[in-house]
């Protein structure tokens, strides 16, 4: 990805966070050269990869593969110093743009429609070997239990959630002709150097051609 379209993802999706009415942290302000003065005091923030990350999955095409994502609090199961069991997330879908099959080693997570248009949600359990079974699943959509079948697509309008356990496979993107999905995520402590598991290989960070100076940093950016 260039960096000049990371630079307006990160801007476009700040303006449309903030038009929920959403207050972010400080630390999703903070330009590049800010980054530069901060010491250890803090640690948590780079530690726990809290922050901005923006993914094309190593597609290329960020419109059709790919992800916002806005970590705002995590434990880190390393350091139990930080004493936080738990994680929150802001990610944002555009209409049909997919995120790929995956599922989490050991994370367990509520994904909510915070606004905008509808959740689209593809779902499978996952089999001995990692591959997709072909059984119903059973999940719980805000407190009611329910079993579906195998592939089964959930729509979940704003204010929705499901509970997806670790293992279970599940995809999204934003219903064509409805718009953007701000999206939350409240779970376990959250890993994404070791704890997905992607159907399909992909780069879960992208790669990135410096073609103008970065206003806002990724969380991997962070000047230690």
């Amino acid at each position: 990805m260039k960096r000049s379209e990371i630079n307006k993802i990160i801007s476009d999706a700040t303006e449309f966070i903030e038009s929920f009415k959403f207050a972010l942290p400080p630390f999703a302000y903070w330009s590049a050269l800010e980054w530069e003065s901060k010491g250890p005091e803090c640690a948590e923030i780079r530690d726990n990869m809290l922050g901005w990350d923006i993914t094309d999955f190593g597609s290329g095409r960020f419109n059709e593969i790919g992800l916002v994502l806005l970590t705002i609090r995590n434990g880190n199961m390393d350091n139990p110093a930080y004493q936080k069991e738990y994680a929150e997330k802001l990610l944002i879908s555009r209409e049909n743009q997919v995120c790929p099959m995956h599922f989490h080693w050991s994370k367990m997570e509520d994904i909510i429609n915070r606004g905008g248009g509808f959740l689209m949600m593809k779902l499978y359990n996952s089999t001995h070997d990692d591959g997709l079974a072909d059984t119903d699943v059973t999940i719980s959509r805000d407190g009611v239990r329910v079993t579906v079948p195998a592939g089964t697509v959930l729509e979940l309008a704003p204010g929705e959630s499901v509970t997806l356990p670790p293992r279970l496979y599940h995809s999204f993107w934003a219903k064509e002709g409805l718009g953007t999905v701000l999206i939350g995520e409240v779970s376990r402590i959250n890993n994404d150097n070791i704890d997905n598991r992607f159907y399909e290989a992909v780069g879960r960070f992208p790669s990135i051609e410096e073609d103008e100076p970065p206003r806002r940093l990724l969380f991997s950016e962070y000047p230690r």
